[in-house]
Parts: structure tokens; C-alpha cells; sequence
């Protein structure tokens, strides 16, 4: 999060400084015009220079860069032994086996026959995810609403969802270098969204190991539209992959990315920033949280873009907040071990960030699931 951040703060000329100075510390190869901060914090982490408790070289850099970058890295320190000196204490504390230190913890916690010790909680099992490749990651990319504008007797008043591709893209080169086997599947009716996830329903996952579908369209109240304007409840399709329906996926994770249009409430924010434009973003009335759009059965998560009854910016040219924070997390996080979760949270900080103006609108992205395990996407 720290190095995330600082990534973040770092202007070009600062970015090309650290390049300069870390000329003879890292390859050549790995600092060139589109090294990015990150790139260089992970060239770094694979060097061993960089690391929790390693951040001398990086104190050091900043110091003569920006000092105050050095100032977050030291009130991160801080941070961090204030957390290890309460720890301590606490320990210490407890190994007394006094009244108080006992009163603290529930007696389930103290073993009978040494008090004050501790039982260790069980470490959180994660899904296996070895096969290569891992899974399918079925898109469902809709773009060209016009046979809803042409409707009759009633057409829909939809806008082609222009800046989807570069999502589609982002989400292939994403979920590909993560070894899934990518189909996209692009401008569909309602009914052919169907045909299509029924298809994947009866393939032999048997040797895969998980099951991704990101859905890309307009929407309302729970569905998603076909680009003839017809709807599928997102539940359809969720519940069409439950271990009763497709058994070689039952016990495996199941995961559904929508970016939908569908409230058209505004979330305001109590600060002004200045992430985009008005000529940048047009708004969309995206992916409403529904608490019946995921199975009660174990091993789904959905995300979805927005809270409940709020819109979603997205942008013709970079494409969704959601997508792009979404794809931007996991290709950051996922060599470093974090589990989707983690990342899911990391992204709902970066789009709560976010402004757009003139009105200073915000979005707030919420997950739901039910896995039973961590869920982690191993690079390697």
C-alpha cells in the first residue's frame, strides 16, 4: 500500500531522477521510458533492496528526490513499530497469567493447562489454483446498442457504451498473463448472452481450476441488457454456473466482474479533485448492487462497479474507473501473493478517490461473495 501510494505521488521528473540514480543498482533494460514507479519498486523488491522492513535504499533516495515522500516512508516506520511495541506488550502482558491479562481474552482462548498461552487460529486454506490453465475468462462486451435504438414498438434510449474496448483489452491482457484462456464475446442480443453462457455452463471444466465471466453493458435493477435492448437478470447467469448446474465447477471459485448501466443517482463527495473533465467522462448509470444477483451456494464472488442506486463514470477514451482500477490492482498485486479480496479492497479505495467534475460526483465499487477460502492468482 505504501509503495502503491507513493507511486501514485510521484511526478515525471521525480520518476526520472530515481531512474538516474538507481542506474547502478538495477539493469539498464528495466529503466527505460516506460519504466513506470511500480515497475521499479518491483525490480527492486527482486533485487532484495526493497522490502517491509528493508527501506534504507528507498529512505535514502527520497531524501534527495522529494523529502516529502521520505517523511511517508518514516511515518510508515513509525507506524509499523508502534504496531510491534503494542504486540509485544501484549505478549507480555499475557505470559504474566495475571487477572487482568486474563480478563481480556475469552477463556475459549486460554489453554487449561497453561494460562495465558495462546490458541493458534487455523490458517485460512486458499482454492488451488495450479492448472494451466487456470480457467476461462468469458467476456461479454457490448458496444453497439443500436438494434435497441431501433426497437419496435418500444426502443430503448441506450448510447453505444464507446471506451468498452479499452476495458475488454485491459481485462485480456490481464486475466492472460494470470494463465486463463480468454473468450471474448462481443454485441450480443439477450438471447445469444444466454446461448453463449450456456455453452461455457457445459464445457468439462474438470481440469480447471476456477471460472472468471466480466460482463461489459448497460443495465438496470439487476439485469444487464442484450444489445437488442432485452434484459437477463445478473442472477440468471450467476446461478447457471452453481455446483447443481455445472458440476465440474462445484467446490472451485466461480468470479463475476459487471460494469452495467443501471442506477442514475449521483454519489457525492465532500472534497474537490480534479481526476477528470466533463469532456473526458459521460456518465452511466451503472451495475446496481443487489443482494440476489449472487447464489447463496459457496465459492461466488461478484463484484460490481457502483453501490446500490448510484452511477458509474466511464470514459471513451480510457474506459470505466472500476475496470481499469480493477485491472491496474490485480496485474500489481497478484505476483505479490495478495488474495482477491485485498486487491478488491484496494480498488474500492482508488475509485472512492476519485472526482469528476463539475459536480464533484464520486463511486463507490462493493464486492460480495461467498468463498470459503483465500483466493489468490499465482503469476507463475
Amino acid at each position: 500500500y505504501l509503495l502503491f501510494q507513493l507511486s501514485e505521488d510521484i511526478t515525471e521528473d521525480e520518476l526520472m531522477s530515481f531512474k538516474v540514480l538507481l542506474g547502478k543498482e538495477l539493469p539498464k533494460s528495466r529503466l527505460n521510458a516506460k519504466t513506470t514507479m511500480l515497475d521499479i519498486f518491483i525490480e527492486m523488491e527482486k533485487k532484495g533492496i526493497l522490502g517491509e522492513h528493508n527501506l534504507s535504499i528507498l529512505k535514502n533516495l527520497c531524501k534527495e528526490i522529494n523529502i516529502g515522500l521520505w517523511k511517508r516512508i518514516e511515518e510508515y516506520g513509525l507506524n509499523l513499530l508502534g504496531k510491534e511495541e503494542i504486540l509485544i506488550a501484549e505478549e507480555q502482558r499475557g505470559s504474566a497469567g495475571g487477572p487482568e491479562a486474563r480478563a481480556r481474552w475469552p477463556a475459549s482462548s486460554v489453554a487449561p493447562d497453561s494460562p495465558g498461552s495462546w490458541h493458534e487460529s487455523p490458517k485460512l486454506e486458499a482454492y488451488k489454483m495450479t492448472s494451466r490453465p487456470r480457467g476461462v475468462c468469458l467476456i461479454l462486451n457490448n458496444h453497439n446498442f443500436a438494434k435497441a435504438r431501433e426497437a419496435v414498438p418500444e426502443p430503448k434510449t441506450m448510447k453505444d457504451r464507446n471506451g468498452t474496448d479499452v476495458d475488454a483489452a485491459a481485462l485480456r491482457r490481464v486475466f492472460s498473463k494470470l494463465h486463463f484462456t480468454i473468450a471474448e464475446h462481443r454485441d450480443l442480443t439477450a438471447e445469444e448472452i444466454r446461448k453463449i453462457v450456456n455453452i461455457y455452463r457445459c464445457e468439462d471444466h474438470t481440469s480447471k481450476d476456477c471460472f472468471v465471466c466480466c460482463v461489459l453493458s448497460h443495465g438496470k435493477k439487476g439485469i444487464i441488457y442484450g444489445v437488442d435492448g432485452q434484459e437477463v437478470p445478473i442472477q440468471e447467469l450467476t446461478t447457471t454456473f452453481t455446483g447443481q448446474n455445472c458440476r465440474s465447477l462445484a467446490g472451485k471459485p466461480k468470479v463475476f466482474f459487471v460494469q452495467a448501466c443501471q442506477g442514475d443517482a449521483c454519489q457525492k463527495g465532500v472534497t474537490i479533485e480534479t481526476d477528470c473533465g466533463e469532456q473526458d467522462y459521460s456518465v452511466e448509470t451503472d451495475a446496481r448492487f443487489q443482494l440476489d444477483c449472487i447464489p447463496a451456494e459457496a465459492d461466488f464472488l461478484l463484484g460490481m462497479a457502483t453501490l446500490q442506486d448510484y452511477v458509474s463514470y466511464r470514459s471513451p477514451r480510457q474506459g470505466t474507473w472500476y475496470i481499469q482500477a480493477l485491472c491496474q490492482h490485480l496485474e500489481y498485486s497478484c505476483p505479490r501473493g495478495e488474495d482477491i479480496l485485498t486487491i478488491l479492497t484496494a480498488v474500492n479505495q482508488e475509485v472512492s478517490k476519485k472526482t469528476c467534475q463539475p459536480n464533484a460526483e464520486k463511486q463507490m465499487p462493493q464486492p460480495s461473495f461467498t468463498l470459503r477460502k483465500k483466493l489468490i492468482f499465482p503469476v507463475n
